[in-house]
């Protein structure tokens, strides 16, 4: 995809719009495909990004899916995905929503002792579970998506694995796979190895294990001289010690990944206007059409998206503070190179697929951006632009 098709899409859809490239996701899975052995699977973690459209295509590549939510499995299932391949991995629910899963047939993953106690006691081995352990391992680019550490939240502590046999032995739970995930953007792929040594070492107390679940974090570049995990290498270390072990303890076990970002933020370029030039005694700010409300990760996380003038390509570079029109400190980057942009510039920020229009809002009343689905050769709307009469349809006028 060029970068005339993008403005000629922001010409033909408007701006704010997200804008998928169908050939990255695939080329970015075929990656994966091509670097690890055939007894790995991977998962879409499609808390990134669940446009239905995005979802069947991943389908159609052939991954599987991993859902945090019970309405990501429902969407899972409407985009074709059959039960076997989806994986329920929730953190802080109740038993009702771990039940409701249940009814779908999908893989489940128990995160906490408390749900493991009470799924075990009305349940007992009827319904094959997974574990999600915190393997105490600190990793990931912010401390924000980093989920391995000693105080995450998530999983079940490696230190409680007698809490966890004592649950099993009293409630004859039967569990078949084993869950960890250390965090997102992981620099150093032994992360993976050392996690992995883990669960070889975990895998001695669960007899009926059948798969060993690595969740992800692989590195997509933000920035030009960024690096991105380098999978080819890891796919090879990971069967190496993968091979060794399973001949070693006799055991036939799948490895599975669930990579997210690492299929679809690089497929992602937004699309915004720039409204207004104003320069302050410092600065000189690019007012665009857009703001955190629909791309929050810079305000959020302090993440770095390479923003560029497409109606100026050519223009002088200049320095920008870029922000948005939300009434609060909205920026998207400080003192950032761009070619000269005048006002109605078509600007756009790569690296937009994942956690972009999946964590927008209606903040301030704006309406949610439209997206579009690149395939083909083809630009296809596969969401609506929010109207005004989208702010008002779930409220109740009582007065």
């Amino acid at each position: 995809m060029t970068n005339q098709d993008l403005i000629n899409i922001a010409t033909e859809f408007g701006t704010p719009v997200y804008v998928y490239d169908a050939e990255s996701i695939k080329e970015q899975y075929g990656k994966l495909k091509n670097s690890f052995s055939d007894n790995t699977r991977f998962f879409y973690a499609c808390k990134a990004l669940t446009n239905i459209n995005i979802l069947k295509y991943v389908n159609q590549l052939g991954a599987d899916l991993d859902c945090v939510s019970i309405n990501e499995v429902k969407l899972g299932l409407k985009a074709g995905f059959e039960p076997e391949r989806i994986l329920f991995t929730p953190n802080c629910v109740d038993l009702a929503e771990i039940e409701e899963a249940m009814a779908h047939k999908v893989h489940i993953n128990i995160d906490n002792i408390s749900i493991l106690e009470q799924f075990g006691n009305k349940y007992g081995n009827s319904y094959p579970i997974f574990i999600r352990v915190n393997p105490h391992i600190y990793a990931g680019g912010n401390h924000k998506i980093s989920t391995g550490h000693i105080d995450s939240k998530f999983g079940i502590s490696i230190h409680q694995m007698r809490h966890i046999e004592r649950v099993m032995k009293s409630t004859n739970i039967l569990v078949e796979g084993l869950h960890m995930h250390t965090g997102s953007e992981i620099k150093d792929a032994d992360v993976f190895l050392q996690g992995l040594e883990i669960m070889f070492e975990l895998s001695e107390h669960f007899p009926d294990l059948k798969y060993i679940d690595m969740g992800s974090g692989f590195k997509v570049p933000y920035q030009k001289d960024d690096m991105e995990t380098d999978v080819q290498t890891l796919g090879k270390k990971v069967e190496k010690v993968f091979t060794s072990f399973l001949k070693e303890s006799g055991k036939d076990l799948q490895l599975w990944f669930e990579p997210g970002k690492y299929l679809v933020s690089k497929s992602g370029h937004f699309l915004v206007k720039a409204n207004v030039i104003k320069q302050t005694t410092a600065t000189v700010f690019v007012g665009v059409n857009s703001g955190f409300n629909h791309l929050i990760r810079p305000m959020f996380y302090d993440s770095y998206h390479i923003i560029e003038n497409l109606s100026n390509p050519n223009g002088p570079e200049r320095i920008y503070t870029v922000v948005g029109n939300i009434c609060e400190t909205d920026t998207f980057a400080w003192d950032r190179k761009i070619n000269e942009v005048r006002e109605t510039d078509i600007i756009v920020f790569r690296n937009a697929g994942a956690y972009g229009y999946e964590m927008s809002s209606n903040f301030n009343s704006r309406l949610k951006p439209a997206e579009v689905f690149y395939i083909d050769g083809k630009a296809h709307l596969i969401r609506k632009r929010d109207e005004f009469e989208d702010l008002l349809k779930n409220q109740i006028e009582v007065l």
